[in-house]
């Protein structure tokens, strides 16, 4: 019976050491030092906003809302062109954001959004009129609500060709007809965004609660990384 036991404790505790292990995929090289904000920065110039709440926190980035209703986007400052990304995402409820790719220091990119509720994983442009966008249905399936969710996003070619998988499930492989991008961009930054709630309000006191953006929400990025492919 002690035999059983301690084999039960040991299994445990194995268990316990391979959750808390990093779970970056192999080969990919971290944007993120889980210490402070190096290698990223602020859009000055989106019209998301300027004035995000950005920091990193207990080993992950944390975009909030400062102050409220006036979000922004945080880039990084290198530019990818051929790329997979991974990341894990735990989102407030009532918070708009989104991922960016091949972002411009402007804001207009390639998005995979998160929202919940909402269409989290659904491909859209912003600040640019995507040719062909997608859905994750399948991602009620595999969600976890009010926990943390891995991202990879696979982005190749000068017609990008674009894939997404949530925890480890394929979502949708979109091939654009076109290149997008007003100026036919074949790279940019990578992007997080805190929705700007306040767009028709110009007094952020008066904002209306039912906005994309719930007061204290925060959306919540950690093992952040990145393959630049050939």
């Amino acid at each position: 019976m002690l035999i059983r036991i301690f084999a039960i404790i040991l299994l445990t505790g194995t268990a316990l050491q391979c959750g808390a292990q990093d779970s970056v995929p192999k080969g990919f090289t971290p944007l993120f030092n889980e210490k402070d904000l190096s290698g990223w920065h602020i859009s000055r110039t989106s019209h998301q906003g300027t004035t995000p709440d950005c920091r990193a926190e207990n080993g992950m980035i944390v975009l909030k809302e400062h102050p409220y209703g006036q979000g922004g986007i945080l880039l990084s400052n290198k530019k990818y062109k051929n790329f997979e990304l991974y990341l894990e995402a735990k989102i407030d409820s009532f918070c708009n954001g989104g991922i960016f790719l091949r972002s411009t220091e402007s804001g207009q990119a390639y998005q995979i959004e998160l929202a919940e509720p909402g269409g989290t994983g659904a491909l859209l442009g912003e600040m640019l009129r995507v040719s062909k966008g997608a859905e994750a249905t399948g991602k009620a399936k595999v969600w976890k609500p009010n926990d943390w969710n891995s991202f990879r996003i696979r982005m190749t070619g000068d017609t990008p060709h674009i894939t997404l998988w949530i925890n480890g499930v394929q979502m949708w492989e979109v091939t654009e007809p076109v290149n997008d991008f007003i100026a036919g961009a074949t790279e940019g930054m990578i992007g997080l965004q805190a929705h700007w709630s306040a767009t028709y309000q110009p007094n952020v006191a008066e904002f209306d609660m039912s906005g994309s953006w719930r007061p204290g929400g925060a959306h919540r990025f950690r093992h952040i990384a990145i393959k630049e492919l050939e």
